[in-house]
């Protein structure tokens, strides 16, 4: 069936809003003050992420695609696989969707950032920081784990048989990431999940609030694209 861009474009904001809904509140459970899952540990975040993207991916990947990642979304485009008229629209749906789910998570964790302290544990329910605070060691570990991911997603989808059970094995491959990549970054893996949050830090009014580390912002934006263009490269011109 084929959908409309219009249609394609509310299944990417939705889908997105949900990935960071999930994924980010599973950050925000762990690392807010108060909240039952309060220094829960990092399996935890694995897990919140790896299901973010599986649901999402699984309700709206036959309706758009199921991309929910501007990086994605370009290293299609790049590759003659995805038309560009429609690229800046999903971009933007993306980007709102992004936004609008780390809106909920701050409607729903707001008593819990009031009691927080620690402004980076704040900054990592939003967006993502280099741990060792290196732009090299963030662009270097965010190439590779988007080019994994991407890579993993081409190939897992490209049978065009049973998309949903696809997108099955997608979430235990973002699961995976988060938990063996996650150490230094966060990490973002997608330009939206990064940048969008990381713009509405900057504009809320949260006490305590800390910098939203704009010096670093540009690494899960770039890094991510380059990285998922190379995976769809290599995988066209081997498979």
């Amino acid at each position: 069936m084929h959908y409309t861009l219009l249609v394609r474009c509310v299944a990417e904001f939705i889908g997105t809003a949900i990935m960071v809904a999930l994924g980010n509140g599973s950050v925000a459970n762990v690392e807010l003050k108060g909240t039952k899952g309060f220094h829960g540990g990092w399996i935890l975040i694995g897990f919140g992420y790896g299901i973010g993207v599986m649901i999402p991916a699984m309700m709206f990947g036959p309706i758009s695609g199921g991309q929910i990642n501007p990086a994605m979304t370009l290293a299609l485009a790049f590759n003659g696989e995805f038309p560009w008229a429609e690229v800046g629209p999903y971009i933007i749906a993306q980007f709102l969707g992004a936004i609008f789910g780390q809106l909920m998570i701050v409607a729903a964790y707001k008593p819990y950032y009031n009691q927080t302290e620690n402004v980076e544990s704040i900054l990592g329910t939003f967006s993502t920081i280099d741990a060792e605070n290196s732009r090299l060691n963030g662009f270097i570990n965010e190439f590779i784990g988007t080019f994994i991911l991407v890579f993993g997603a081409v190939a897992l989808t490209s049978d065009h048989i049973d998309p949903r059970a696809d997108f099955i094995g997608l979430g235990f491959l973002v699961m995976c990431l988060v938990v063996s990549f996650g150490g230094p970054t966060g990490p973002a893996l997608n330009p939206a999940r990064d940048l969008g949050p990381r713009i509405l830090h900057a504009l809320l009014p949260l006490n305590p609030k800390g910098s939203s580390q704009w010096k670093y912002s540009w690494v899960p934006v770039l890094a991510p694209i380059l990285g998922a263009i190379a995976a769809v490269k290599l995988y066209g011109l081997f498979f």
